[in-house]
């Protein structure tokens, strides 16, 4: 999805606008997780960029951009640009904290091989 969504549309309210905005957003990434995901792939992530205009987009995280709409209607801002687009996730593991003795987990116990 790019798209320049504006805010003040004669005729109209701005807070339902700004709600029917969100909607549509939410809609298209709920429609986008549908997709089946191809061999090797966890989930869809998103890359996001939000500005003003097309030209002045910054790389925004897809957590973020729900709170950068409202910062932007609250400035009173005519118009923003919002570019979402889909593309493969895949899950990295975290190390596991070491408990207090230098050895592994420390609810588990260290097997030898072979055991």
């Amino acid at each position: 999805m790019k798209k320049t969504f504006k805010l003040n549309i004669e005729g109209k309210n701005r807070d339902r606008l700004l709600d029917a905005i969100k909607h549509d957003i939410r809609k298209y990434v709920k429609r986008q997780r549908r997709v089946p995901l191809p061999e090797g792939v966890d989930f869809w992530d998103f890359d996001c960029r939000f500005g003003a205009s097309e030209e002045v987009a910054a790389a925004v995280h897809f957590a973020t951009v729900l709170p950068l709409i409202d910062a932007a209607a609250k400035d009173g801002a005519d118009s923003f640009y919002l570019e979402l687009l889909a593309k493969e996730g895949r899950r990295t593991h975290r190390p596991r904290p070491l408990d207090a003795e230098g050895g592994g987990d420390a609810g588990t116990q260290d097997l030898e091989p072979g055991e």
